[in-house]
């Protein structure tokens, strides 16, 4: 497997335990994986009344640093530019909108660890 393949599954895979942690967290997963041509929303939420748009990272170690310092201001313009784009796509309106980050560590060994960090943007 290919450098890129390991790295597209590691984040397939990351983004499939950050859904199921979040799910386990009663937080509605609406869509996955939605994009458009400006780019790419991880997971499309709703946390009570809240909607939320969440990026996953996902790392085997701590070799560039933790996976949430890769989430720069920039990411978060883009994220909710995205979000955006996702409510007017589905015609959906929202009193409250929230952007989260969710970052899986899989070191190989046993379960991965999940952080969540809700209303970072």
């Amino acid at each position: 497997m290919s450098t890129a393949q390991q790295r597209t599954a590691l984040g397939n895979y990351g983004e499939r335990v950050a859904a199921r942690y979040l799910a386990d967290a009663g937080i509605q997963i609406l869509d996955r994986n939605w994009r458009c041509r400006d780019g790419e929303i991880d997971l499309v939420l709703r946390d009570g009344s809240t909607l939320v748009f969440c990026e996953v990272k996902t790392r085997r170690d701590d070799d560039h640093g933790h996976p949430v310092a890769a989430v720069t201001q920039a990411k978060l313009d883009r994220l909710y530019l995205l979000g955006c784009r996702w409510m007017e796509q589905h015609s959906v309106r929202a009193d409250e909108v929230r952007l989260d980050v969710v970052a899986v560590w899989q070191d190989g060994h046993g379960a991965a660890l999940v952080e969540h960090l809700a209303g970072i943007g």
